[in-house]
């Protein structure tokens, strides 16, 4: 018997990086976020930048509207977001406003990651736990980008 519970940060992370290949497999970034509250995934979203033609429709932006519609509340207090690339500035900020009091992310995003620009545009009761099966997030980006040098030269 595997060691993996279904209610552990590795297994929730794991369901994360597949809404990022849902979003690899649509030629989206392949980004992936779940909102988790009392052990239960109860939003699960990728990025839809392209399909949507929205600039904001990042993985995290649609998990916490999913997560807020979900839970009929604008806040997620009893929630933690998973997400498999650190969140830049704009995703960070909505989850200030929505105060979610966990976020585990899995690759940095080293050039528009929140912690880059201003670590503080997080809410001050925020826990953040950073490199959770970070290899397999950054594998995913990086093969992803690859893709796309190779497509257009």
């Amino acid at each position: 018997m595997s060691g993996l519970s279904i209610h552990s940060d590795e297994h929730f992370m794991k369901e994360a990086l597949k809404q990022a290949q849902i979003a690899f497999d649509e030629g989206e970034v392949p980004v992936g976020a779940v909102v988790v509250c009392n052990k239960t995934i109860i939003a699960r979203a990728y990025n839809q930048v392209e399909k949507l033609n929205d600039a904001t429709a990042h993985a995290e932006m649609l998990a916490i509207t999913a997560a807020q519609n979900y839970l009929g509340a604008k806040y997620l207090q009893e929630c933690s977001l998973y997400v498999t690339l650190e969140p830049c500035v704009m995703c960070a900020g909505a989850s200030y406003w929505s105060q979610i009091p966990q976020i585990f992310y899995g690759a940095s995003d080293e050039k528009k990651g929140f912690a880059r620009i201003n670590e503080n545009i997080l809410h001050p009761k925020t826990v953040v736990k950073a490199g959770l099966l970070a290899d397999e997030c950054k594998y995913l980006i990086d093969d992803f980008f690859r893709r796309m040098r190779e497509n257009n030269h």
